[in-house]
């Protein structure tokens, strides 16, 4: 493969490669939405593949370019455009008991990427499947409940308890997110800088 010249850093610090991924990985997120949403159980947080995006991203785009791609993400809802699944807006979101978990979405990517770092170049699928679950789940979770504490009545164990519906599909989404991570680093070694 001929090497390809490097792009000059902007002022932000990116290359225009990183800033087009950066914007290729939001848009991946965006387009998780349009499956849609099926709501769980009384607390009104939807099951989406939105969060399988966000641990992509990280795992991919490492903790710089991955936390940069979710954050554009969630501008991009904040000023109104219906990104998230259903059709939502990132006010909408934040008005709502999912509030928590839209937020926890960028602790999470940078969890991601900075553990994904620490353990490339060969990407061991065991770790992999750790750190993606640390941060697509555990995190987010901490977040998401968090963020219903604060926008219900529900008590913390009932808040807590909430998250269970999502654990097979979350646990689903952190496979798909590793073997595809490890598929891209073995293709694409140093994606992530250190």
């Amino acid at each position: 493969m001929p090497e390809v010249e490097k792009s000059p850093k902007r002022a932000t610090g990116f290359t225009a490669r990183d800033m087009a991924q950066i914007a290729v990985f939001a848009a991946l997120i965006a387009a998780l939405g349009l499956p849609g949403a099926i709501t769980v159980g009384f607390s009104g947080v939807p099951i989406t593949l939105q969060t399988l995006g966000v641990i992509l991203t990280g795992a991919i785009l490492g903790a710089r370019k991955g936390t940069a791609a979710v954050a554009v993400f969630i501008a991009l809802t904040m000023i109104g455009l219906p990104l998230l699944s259903g059709g939502r807006t990132g006010l909408t979101a934040l008005a709502s008991p999912t509030a928590g978990y839209l937020i926890g979405w960028i602790p999470a990517t940078l969890v991601i990427g900075l553990l994904t770092a620490m353990i490339l170049p060969k990407y061991p699928i065991v770790l992999g499947l750790l750190i993606n679950a640390l941060g697509g789940i555990v995190i987010i979770y901490l977040f998401g409940t968090a963020g219903l504490l604060v926008r219900t009545d529900l008590s913390p164990w009932a808040a807590v308890s909430t998250n269970f519906a999502f654990v097979p599909g979350d646990l689903a989404k952190v496979v798909i997110a590793t073997v595809v991570a490890k598929g891209v680093h073995r293709a694409y070694p140093g994606l992530i800088r250190a």
